[in-house]
């Protein structure tokens, strides 16, 4: 049977094993006949034109785990930011683990996706939140709404801000021959609140595993998010990662991407301008080697005035892998004095590396400052020859040069051990032992 087709079969057992609510009946019934009517995207769409997910959808994904497993956290505890203290939201084969967590209701919500969807005192704000800014029309996040269940819930009150930053991260054990999972989290951040959250999905082993990930963040006026996702997973992992971002009056929203691992990465993020003098930062690293395919789609829709985006990838290529930026800003007529500013910049380390980079701009005000950019090249060979003719041998000269490279967007990073991790993870995809940080 083919997954589209088991994924549909399931979708009866599904909602007989969870709680009845008539009004999430009503959203799933409707996000699955999406889904059954568009199926998987395919190349033939203008946004996957550089993606196929056919290779993919030859496994024989389990839909549903069979059993739950559990993880001793010595095995798992390189993921974590484990120098700080953390609250944490994580989950096994798509299971929550109350073990590996570190949850909180005290002052904040930092929980379960599945409380929320559940328990009355939450109502409120799934009715005001959940599938909100979601989209209705792309098939796979109509499937994550389908099969939406399970995830990180948090709400973050007004002015409050969290004095630690919050991990979510989803483990694959590969107890399943192939898995496939589905994630679903909700983030809302008050009035001048402030939080820093980072995501991450890991595989255990070589067992293939989709995931098919919706995250939907609202940012509240003036509120502050920074957001982080690393992915530095197996080869046999593939994540579609959807992000859908709705901003009020003068808040501010950055999500740093870092994608350094896995077969097929698509990350779909979405930022919604919904008020005045809003600012928006979307920042990306990509580092990847062999057959790996890592696909950035972006959208900023600027619907109000005075307001800023900011976007910056970098791009480094090896091997015989694929990378794709599809960048798009949108400028509505209402939406004057806006400032909006895409780079996309990449190298290519080797002759069967490819990397696909579309940046676009429609802008329909008259009075504003976009401008977007995009360079495709390899490293400066007189930078090279400089550097060793100083005595520093040609690997390390040549990691050098792309630590600079990559440097706009890890010296951004605003929690210091998260920077350090990252520049650590930079420095062992480049195969050399650096004696500093970025």
């Amino acid at each position: 049977m083919e997954l589209k087709e088991k994924l549909i079969s399931s979708f009866m057992a599904f909602e007989e094993k969870i709680d009845f609510h008539q009004e999430l009946h009503d959203v799933r019934s409707q996000a699955i006949k999406n889904f059954e009517s568009k199926g998987f995207p395919t190349k033939k769409e203008e946004s996957w034109k550089y993606t196929s997910l056919n290779t993919i959808l030859k496994n024989d994904f389990s839909v549903f785990p069979k059993k739950e497993n559990t993880i001793e956290f010595a095995e798992v505890k390189k993921y974590f930011l484990h120098e700080i203290d953390t609250y944490k939201v994580v989950f096994i084969d798509g299971i929550f683990s109350s073990f590996l967590s570190s949850t909180s209701h005290d002052g904040l919500d930092v929980c379960l996706m599945s409380s929320a969807l559940n328990k009355p005192k939450y109502k409120i704000y799934i009715d005001e939140y959940f599938n909100k800014i979601a989209s209705k029309e792309e098939s796979l996040t109509s499937l994550n709404t389908a099969f939406a269940s399970e995830g990180a819930y948090i709400n973050i009150p007004k002015s409050k801000v969290v004095e630690k930053p919050i991990e979510i991260i989803y483990f694959s054990t590969g107890s399943e021959a192939a898995l496939m999972v589905q994630p679903r989290n909700l983030v809302i951040v008050g009035e001048n609140a402030h939080v820093q959250i980072i995501e991450r999905h890991q595989s255990l082993n070589d067992n293939p595993v989709l995931t098919n990930s919706v995250t939907e963040i609202f940012a509240q006026k003036r509120a502050i998010v920074d957001y982080y996702k690393i992915q530095n997973d197996v080869q046999t992992a593939n994540l579609i990662d959807n992000t859908y971002i709705a901003q009020k009056q003068e808040s501010h929203v950055s999500v740093h991407t870092f994608s350094f691992g896995g077969n097929i990465t698509r990350n779909n993020l979405n930022f919604y301008h919904q008020g005045e003098r809003i600012d928006s930062t979307l920042k990306g690293v990509t580092i990847i080697g062999d057959k790996q395919h890592v696909d950035h789609y972006t959208l900023v829709q600027h619907a109000t005035p005075n307001c800023e985006s900011h976007q910056n990838y970098k791009t480094i290529l090896d091997g015989a892998s694929t990378g794709v930026f599809n960048g798009k800003i949108f400028v509505e007529k209402e939406a004057q004095k806006t400032d909006a500013f895409q780079k996309n910049n990449n190298i290519l380390l080797s002759d069967k590396a490819t990397i696909n980079a579309k940046p676009q701009l429609e802008i329909f005000a008259d009075d504003v400052k976009c401008s977007h950019g995009c360079t495709i090249g390899q490293l400066d060979e007189n930078a090279m020859f400089y550097m060793q003719q100083r005595g520093i041998p040609k690997k390390e000269a040549k990691a050098l040069l792309m630590y600079a490279f990559t440097s706009e967007v890890t010296g951004s990073i605003k929690i210091p051990e998260l920077r350090s991790k990252i520049a650590r993870i930079i420095a062992d995809k480049l195969g050399v032992k650096m004696g500093f940080d970025l």
